[in-house]
């Protein structure tokens, strides 16, 4: 009865030390991918144009990126301190970029306005989201040692829905709030994401006596945990996962215009929704997936095959260009847009568990960390890459009463399709199989 009873309790406490606040932690820093919804709003309130704005947003992923492969030791040595500098950094960016914009509506076109969005949405709260992101991934695969993705797949789910579930309340927000609710919004969400943050900092903690097994792998360097296997395995890994993410980027970037496109510009908004919630699905699904598979690495070949051909498919049919009013097309370029959203997220979600399997667990936040820099360069390349094709080919049309351009956004496909081309081939050449019980 009494051992039982013990094991009850294991299995109450993971979720309460581990899931819960994992989520709470990326449902707040998730909400960074709700930039679309206001980047206009701050464009206009104080006086730049959106692509001005715009590096705030692509600012804050390569600092998540950079502070994750930097600060990836202080979470593998100590998760409250990390979950603590996320919780702050993240909240006082989110305070500070409200402060920013009440500043440059009183001072129209002031470069310190925009200077100092940068600063607190790009720097400060990209340091919250990279520590924030990492703190609870190690915890959740050794209380979840038995299903390592699902549970991965769980927290990291929550950073793809947080898109879904914030976006309706900010534009709620956003129409009610008056005069000035673009920065008011800010502060009060700097508020509730403070508390929900701090609540998971002061419940995440790694199970009871979780060091002991990981004593021989503590002593390594990064580099020689890395030089374990051919040095190719690694970079291959991080390549694949850099141009996942640039392709995502690159298509979700350019998703609003697309919807535009084929007529459907009154359903932009549940079509915005629904593609993240196949986001938050592929993080969580394709990592449980995973955990039946002998190599985690086969997770990676269907998203890239699939993508591959929905690509493809889109650019054969002209779907993008000939889709307003051809029901078919209009199918096959949001089946497109569905699965690549899938796959981003499930990218997003695997990779922690096959550093793990290809590398062990010994120095796995650390390892998660330096691989996350890649997010951070892609945050750099996949928007402003989308952007430079749309601005430099094809010309804009009217469909429906919306200026579009579908040249533009048809020849972002080409460089997605050779770029998951390339991914897939990383993935089969350079990613050597391995046994996930290692």
């Amino acid at each position: 009865m009494g051992e039982n009873k013990k094991t009850g309790g294991w299995r109450t406490n993971k979720w309460i030390r581990a899931a819960i606040p994992a989520l709470l932690l990326h449902c707040s820093i998730g909400t960074v991918y709700c930039w679309s919804i206001f980047s206009q709003e701050i464009a206009d309130y104080i006086g730049f144009s959106k692509g001005a704005t715009e590096w705030a947003f692509s600012f804050a992923i390569f600092f998540l990126g950079m502070s994750a492969a930097f600060l990836g030791n202080v979470v593998e040595k100590d998760i409250h301190k990390s979950s603590l500098i996320a919780t702050v950094c993240f909240a006082v960016g989110m305070a500070g970029t409200g402060a920013f914009i009440w500043y440059g509506g009183m001072n129209k076109g002031s470069i310190v306005a925009l200077l100092g969005i940068y600063l607190c949405y790009g720097l400060i709260m990209g340091i919250g989201l990279g520590t924030g992101y990492l703190s609870p991934v190690k915890t959740l695969m050794l209380w979840f040692a038995d299903r390592k993705g699902l549970a991965t797949g769980l927290a990291v789910a929550g950073f793809g829905a947080a898109k879904a579930i914030a976006s309706p309340i900010m534009q709620a927000m956003l129409s009610g709030l008056g005069e000035g609710g673009i920065y008011k919004m800010f502060f009060i969400l700097a508020v509730v994401y403070f508390v929900m943050m701090f609540v998971g900092h002061l419940l995440l903690k790694k199970p009871e006596g979780w060091h002991e097994p990981q004593k021989k792998e503590k002593g390594q360097g990064i580099l020689d945990v890395i030089k374990t296997k051919p040095i190719m395995n690694y970079v291959g890994i991080w390549l694949m996962f850099y141009i996942n993410i640039t392709c995502g980027l690159a298509l979700i970037s350019q998703e609003k215009m697309i919807v535009k496109c084929l007529g459907l510009a009154s359903f932009v908004g549940i079509i915005s929704t629904v593609s993240a919630i196949f986001n938050a699905a592929g993080r969580l699904g394709l990592s449980a997936m995973a955990d039946k598979m002998k190599d985690r690495n086969t997770i990676y070949k269907i998203i890239f095959a699939v993508s591959i051909v929905f690509t493809a498919l889109v650019i054969v049919t002209g779907g993008i260009k000939n889709g307003a009013g051809n029901m078919g097309l209009i199918v096959l370029v949001l089946a497109l847009i569905m699965l690549v959203n899938a796959g981003y997220g499930g990218g997003f979600s695997n990779v922690p568990t096959l550093l793990s399997d290809q590398y062990g667990m010994g120095s796995i936040s650390a390892l998660h960390g330096i691989t996350l820099s890649a997010w951070g360069f892609a945050g750099l390349t996949g928007n402003q890459l989308a952007n430079w094709i749309v601005q430099n080919f094809g010309q804009e049309v009217e469909v429906a009463g919306n200026m579009v351009n579908p040249v533009g956004y048809q020849t972002v496909l080409y460089v997605t399709l050779a770029l998951y081309i390339v991914a897939l081939v990383l993935s089969m050449v350079f990613v050597k199989p391995v046994n996930k019980e290692k």
